[in-house]
């Protein structure tokens, strides 16, 4: 989501949801591999938290939003402001992917068939203009999410069939389909209600440069490289810890760099190199500054075309899977930021098991050269494959480089690799195309459920085991895969509402990506967040945004 070190591109989601791939212009960053409570900054023992200048926090960032409308706010730059000036119905925890009620005031009643969600709504909310909020406001922000077209419309309007005020402080809602990860759906940061006075229904019909919501903040100030939120007195909830927030928008990463290290920002986020990011933690354990980590959400992986030669050949990609070595990725490519991920869903669900290590391991040449045998291949009749990547992406470059060295040195000449690139615009363009044997990607969540990592790239609503899927996720995510049996579970999984039985079927779902391997899990990112000395409670949601409200000096 974020402008200056990410590109977004949308792409076509199934008939239910839609979904998007991005990738990094910086180095993507590390994570942990277990799920645990995000990491904040702790008050310092003994420091004395001296008032610092007018109680503002000033936050660096090299993300510049393209729009402040929440109905069309699709990246990361704009959905971090919305998100801190907003409320939605359900919000996350730091370091949970568990959502709780934030303007409604329980998680809904779901009926029989699963097709209808009933939400009673806090009292007692207005927003930045006055006026009030209630079920109308909330049913009139949702119908403009979908009605006026902007980028993240699909998210709902696949979903969502009606909704309607059914009540002072009621909302109902009727999906298409039932939808299990619905209410995580309803926590995306775009999903917020928005005073019905200051906006209006209709196509294209967006406010880019103004924010009217419910949030702790409201707008002051937007200009081209920095904004001003104040603290908005009228706030249901609890009150900012802070007296505002400054936002200054760096033009390079270096740029930021330079402003954390001579403390012009009080904290940095998004968007640095790993190169200053070890610079930076080097300085946090000398106590210059302190350096933050969470848990991020964001998968690196690569895309296998069953439709181009060899890949085809089941043997080939079982091979491809043996070959990556993640350990070595994470050491060449990231510099220690990243772990190991061996399932295409995040270790940040109960529902992740890393059966791709337990099956295909990591650098295993041996077994790989005998897969690529038993499939026809030898010195004399190598598999040739090539391996895409958009271009301005130095962490996918590497990436490439390094496979392809371990092609050349560890595969006795079974296995050639060629490295290609291509403009960013192009590739999502042409990537459903199936132009690319092999690609490298980044995917970045909508919304904090298992589903946004198994939907949009196993489904298939048009295809055949002969020719691959024709339309869906798959096609437009350029694997082309396409199993029947996979179809029926995703149906499956979206369809219970019993925890438990959905993460059986989860199970079922990674063991047929195991069989199959329309894709190949790489690792999954870590984010980074620097404070100066004397800043505290520095919190990241699960989602990326960092969290301005409790940031205190």
């Amino acid at each position: 989501m974020l402008i200056t070190g990410f590109f977004r591109s949308i792409r076509r989601w199934g008939k239910v949801t839609k979904f998007l791939s991005l990738f990094s212009l910086c180095f993507l960053l590390a994570v942990s591999c277990t799920p645990s409570p995000q990491p904040t900054t702790p008050p310092s023992p003994g420091a004395v938290n001296t008032p610092a200048g007018d109680g503002r926090i000033t936050i660096g960032t090299t993300a510049k939003p393209r729009t402040l409308d929440p109905a069309d706010a699709y990246e990361l730059a704009s959905l971090g402001l919305v998100f801190n000036m907003s409320d939605r119905l359900y919000t996350y925890e730091p370091g949970s992917t568990e959502i709780k009620p934030q303007l409604a005031t329980a998680l809904p009643k779901v009926s029989e068939d699963g097709l209808t969600y009933t939400i009673p709504l806090r009292e007692g909310v207005v927003f930045h203009d006055d006026t009030p909020f209630n079920a109308k406001a909330m049913a009139f922000s949702i119908q403009r999410f979908i009605e006026n077209k902007g980028k993240p419309s699909f998210l709902l309007s696949d979903t969502i069939e009606s909704v309607k005020a059914t009540g002072d402080y009621e909302l109902t809602i009727k999906l298409k389909k039932p939808f299990a990860a619905f209410p995580a759906l309803l926590a995306f940061s775009g999903v917020c209600p928005v005073s019905p006075k200051a906006y209006e229904l209709g196509a294209g019909k967006f406010q880019p440069n103004t924010f009217v919501g419910t949030g702790p903040y409201k707008l002051a100030q937007y200009g081209t490289d920095s904004l001003r939120l104040d603290v908005f007195d009228k706030y249901w909830g609890e009150k900012p810890a802070n007296k505002g927030i400054n936002v200054q928008i760096q033009t390079s990463p270096v740029n930021l760099f330079n402003a954390f290290k001579t403390g012009a920002v009080d904290v940095a986020y998004l968007s640095l190199q790993p190169d200053q990011i070890r610079s930076l933690e080097d300085g946090a354990k000398n106590g210059d500054w302190q350096a933050i980590t969470a848990q991020g959400s964001v998968v690196s992986y690569m895309v296998l075309n069953r439709n181009q030669q060899p890949l085809d050949k089941p043997e080939v990609r079982s091979a491809i899977a043996s070959l990556v070595d993640r350990p070595l990725l994470n050491e060449r490519v990231l510099y220690g930021q990243a772990d190991p991920l061996y399932s295409m869903i995040p270790t940040t669900f109960n529902v992740s098991q890393p059966l791709f290590k337990e099956k295909y391991g990591d650098g295993k040449f041996e077994e790989a050269k005998k897969l690529l045998t038993t499939a026809g291949f030898s010195k004399e009749k190598p598999a040739q494959i090539q391996v895409w990547y958009p271009a301005s992406s130095p962490t996918r470059s590497l990436a490439a480089q390094t496979l392809k060295s371990l092609a050349d040195t560890k595969m006795d000449g079974i296995l050639q690799l060629e490295v290609k690139t291509v403009e960013g615009a192009t590739f999502f363009k042409e990537i459903s195309k199936g132009s690319y044997p092999i690609a490298l990607l980044d995917w970045y969540p909508d919304f904090l459920d298992p589903d946004n990592y198994v939907q949009p790239f196993l489904s298939c609503e048009k295809g055949s085991e002969a020719k691959g899927c024709e339309d869906g996720g798959s096609q437009i995510q350029g694997s082309f895969y396409y199993n029947e049996t996979m179809n029926k579970l995703i149906d499956q999984q979206r369809q219970e509402q019993n925890p438990e039985t959905r993460k059986k079927i989860f199970t079922d779902i990674q063991n047929l990506v195991l069989t199959d391997v329309p894709y190949v899990p790489l690792w999954q990112n870590k984010d980074y967040v620097f404070a100066q000395k004397g800043v505290t409670d520095v919190k990241l949601d699960p989602t990326q945004n960092l969290i301005y409200r409790t940031i205190k000096k």
